[in-house]
C-alpha cells in the first residue's frame, strides 16, 4: 500500500503511439529528409564493420550481422519511441549470445532470439517499461565494465593470431588457459594489424572525430594485409563469401524440447535487451533534449528481434555508440534509423565481396577499441570511493558478470541494491520526542503526565519498522495519551500501518489513546484502509486539536 501517487510514474501514462507518426504529423520537410539521410549515411559507416565484428565476436557468421542491423534497425527506428534509436547488435550481447550458441547451436539462438521479442513486446503492452529503468547506477556500471572485460578476453584469440586445437571455452578462467596453452601458435602478422588497425582509429579520433574513424581503420588494414600478402586469416578464409541478398523469411522451430532449451537465453535477453534500449533511448533524451516512450520503445524492440529472427538474425537493441553518433550527426528523427538500415542493405547487395577481404586480427581490433570504452574506469573508481553498499553492489555485479554469468550478476546486483536502498531509508527514518509542547499545553501535561508527543520523520515501511516498533512498544508500556506527527512522513506502507494499529491497541487495552497528526489526505486514506479507523485512532489536524480533545469535558 502506497500513500502517494508515485506508483503511477508518467511513463505508465505514455501513449503507444511511435515516434515516427508524431515527427510526421509535427510536418516533415525536404530538409529534414536531408539531414535524416546524410546522418543514416554516417551512422551506416559506423555500424557497418561492428555488426560483422559483433556478429563474428558472438559465434556467428558476420552475415547474421549484417542481417540483425539491417531488419532489426529499420523497425526499431520504424516503431520505436525513440527519435534518435539505432537498433542493431550490440557488444552487450556478446557474451550471451556466444553461451547460448555453444549451448543451442544457431537455430537455437534464432528461436530464443523470437521469444525475446515476443516478450519484450508484451512487456512494453503492460507498460512495464518505466520500471526497468529503476536500475541502481553501481549495477548499471558494473555490468557494463564486466561485459568489455569479457569483450575484451573474448577477442585475445584473433588479436594475436592463434589456433586452438578445439573450441574456445566461454568461462573467462577456462578461456585465459585455454589460450596461454596455444601461445605457440602466435602469429606476429596478426597482432600488427590489430595494433595498426587501432593506431589508425584513434589517429582518425583525434584528427577529426566526424570522420568514420573504424571504417577507416578496417578498410585501411584489409587494403595493406592484400596488397602485402599477410599471412593472417580474413572473413573469406574463415566465413566464405558474403551473401548479396537478405534471405527468405522462414519462422524457427517451435518444437517442445527446441523450446525449452531457448526458454532461458529468452528471458535472459529480454532482460538485458530492455535495461541496454531504455538506456540508449535515456542518452538519446539527455543529448537532444527530448523526452521518449519507453512502452513504445520496448513493443519495438520486441517486433525487431522477432523480425531479425524470421531473417535468420539474432538479438537487436538499442545501441549507445551509433545513437549517439545519429544524434550528433544531426538527425531529425525515426527516418534516419530506417535509412541507416537501408544504406547497410545497399552495401550488401553491392559491395559484399569487398567483405570477404577483412582480416579478423582488424575486426578484433576494432572489438577492443569499443571493449576498452565500454570499461567505466573513472566511474568504477568513483563507486568504489563512494560509500560501502555502492561499492558492494558495484563489485558483486562486476565479479559474477565476469566469472559467473551476466543474468545471474544483474539479478544479484539489483537485490543488493535494494537492500542499499531499504538500509539507507530505514536510517532516515526517526522518531523523536517533540522538544517543545504545542503554546497553551503546560497545563495539559501538569494535568496529565501521561501525555508524550512524538514526532516521525522519513518512509514507514517494513525496512524501518523493526527499528520504530522498539520504540514504540517502550511508548505503549503504561497508560497514556500519545500523539504521533505525521507531518513529515512521506509513505506509509502496509507493515508501517499495521506496527501503528499494533500501538493503537497496545495503548487501548491499557485506556491510552492513539493521536495521529499532520498527516495528508493520501497517508490517512492508506492507513484507514489497513484498519487505522476513529475507533482505534484519533486523526486531528495538529497538536493544538489534541490539547483542545484533551481540554474537552470527556478528555478527548
Amino acid at each position: 500500500m502506497t500513500s502517494t501517487s508515485y506508483d503511477s510514474p508518467v511513463a505508465a501514462r505514455e501513449p503507444l503511439l511511435p515516434k515516427l507518426l508524431t515527427v510526421l504529423r509535427e510536418g516533415y520537410s525536404f530538409a529534414a529528409l536531408r539531414a535524416d539521410a546524410i546522418a543514416a549515411l554516417t551512422v551506416a559507416i559506423v555500424a557497418l564493420p561492428l555488426s560483422m565484428a559483433i556478429a563474428i565476436a558472438s559465434g556467428v557468421g558476420p552475415e547474421r550481422g549484417l542481417y540483425t542491423a539491417i531488419i532489426g534497425g529499420f523497425l526499431v527506428s520504424a516503431f520505436g519511441g525513440s527519435r534518435f534509436q539505432i537498433g542493431g547488435p550490440a557488444g552487450a550481447f556478446i557474451v550471451l549470445v556466444s553461451a547460448c550458441v555453444m549451448q543451442t547451436g544457431v537455430e537455437g539462438l534464432i528461436l530464443a532470439t523470437f521469444l525475446s521479442g515476443g516478450m519484450l513486446a508484451v512487456l512494453g503492452v503492460l507498460r512495464l517499461g518505466s520500471y526497468i529503468r529503476f536500475m541502481p547506477y553501481p549495477v548499471t556500471v558494473g555490468f557494463t565494465t564486466g561485459i568489455g572485460v569479457i569483450i575484451l578476453a573474448s577477442q585475445m584469440k584473433d588479436l594475436f593470431g592463434l589456433h586452438l586445437s578445439g573450441p574456445e571455452p566461454g568461462e573467462i578462467i577456462a578461456k585465459v588457459e585455454t589460450l596461454w596453452a596455444a601461445r605457440d601458435s602466435f602469429n606476429p602478422t596478426a597482432l600488427g594489424v590489430a595494433l595498426g588497425t587501432i593506431l589508425v582509429i584513434e589517429s582518425v579520433k583525434r584528427i577529426d572525430s566526424r570522420l568514420p574513424s573504424l571504417l577507416i581503420g578496417v578498410a585501411l588494414a584489409s587494403l595493406v594485409a592484400a596488397v602485402l600478402g599477410l599471412q593472417v586469416e580474413t572473413i573469406a578464409s574463415r566465413f566464405g563469401a558474403l551473401p548479396r541478398i537478405l534471405p527468405a523469411p522462414a519462422l524457427p522451430d517451435f518444437s517442445r524440447e527446441a523450446v525449452i532449451a531457448a526458454l532461458p537465453w529468452a528471458v535472459s535477453f529480454t532482460l538485458l535487451g530492455a535495461i541496454e534500449s531504455l538506456l540508449s533511448a535515456m542518452v538519446a533524451d539527455g543529448m537532444s533534449g527530448t523526452q521518449h516512450r519507453s512502452n513504445m520503445e520496448l513493443v519495438a524492440q520486441g517486433l525487431a528481434n522477432m523480425g531479425a529472427a524470421i531473417f535468420g538474425g539474432f538479438c537487436v537493441t538499442g545501441t549507445i555508440a551509433r545513437t549517439a553518433t545519429n544524434v550528433r550527426a544531426g538527425a531529425r528523427g525515426p527516418i534516419s534509423g530506417m535509412l541507416h538500415a537501408l544504406f547497410i542493405l545497399l552495401f550488401m547487395v553491392v559491395a559484399a565481396p569487398l567483405a570477404g577481404y577483412i582480416p579478423l586480427a582488424a575486426l578484433a581490433g576494432l572489438l577492443a577499441i569499443v571493449a576498452w570504452n565500454m570499461i567505466e574506469r573513472h566511474e568504477f573508481l568513483a563507486l568504489l570511493r563512494s560509500s560501502r553498499g555502492d561499492a558492494l553492489v558495484l563489485l558483486a555485479t562486476f565479479l559474477l558478470v565476469v566469472f559467473r554469468d551476466l543474468t545471474e550478476g544483474i539479478v544479484v546486483g539489483f537485490a543488493l541494491g535494494g537492500l542499499v536502498f531499504i538500509r539507507h531509508m530505514s536510517e532516515m527514518t526517526r522518531l523523536q520526542r517533540a522538544p517543545l509542547m504545542p503554546e497553551g499545553s503546560e497545563d495539559v501535561e501538569s494535568q496529565n503526565s501521561d501525555l508524550v508527543i512524538y514526532r516521525l520523520h522519513g518512509a514507514v515501511f517494513f525496512g524501518s519498522v523493526a527499528r520504530l516498533g522498539t520504540v514504540l512498544d517502550r511508548i505503549a508500556q503504561r497508560p497514556r495519551a500519545v500523539v504521533i506527527d505525521f507531518s513529515e512522513v512521506s509513505f506509509v506502507d502496509s507493515t508501517g500501518a499495521r506496527m501503528v494499529l499494533t500501538l493503537a491497541r497496545k495503548l487501548a487495552r491499557r485506556n491510552g489513546v492513539l493521536y495521529l497528526t499532520g498527516a495528508s489526505p493520501e497517508l490517512r486514506r492508506g492507513m484507514e484502509a489497513q484498519g487505522l479507523t476513529e475507533t482505534e485512532v484519533r486523526f486531528l489536524p495538529d497538536s493544538d486539536a489534541v490539547v483542545a480533545a484533551l481540554h474537552a469535558p470527556d478528555g478527548g
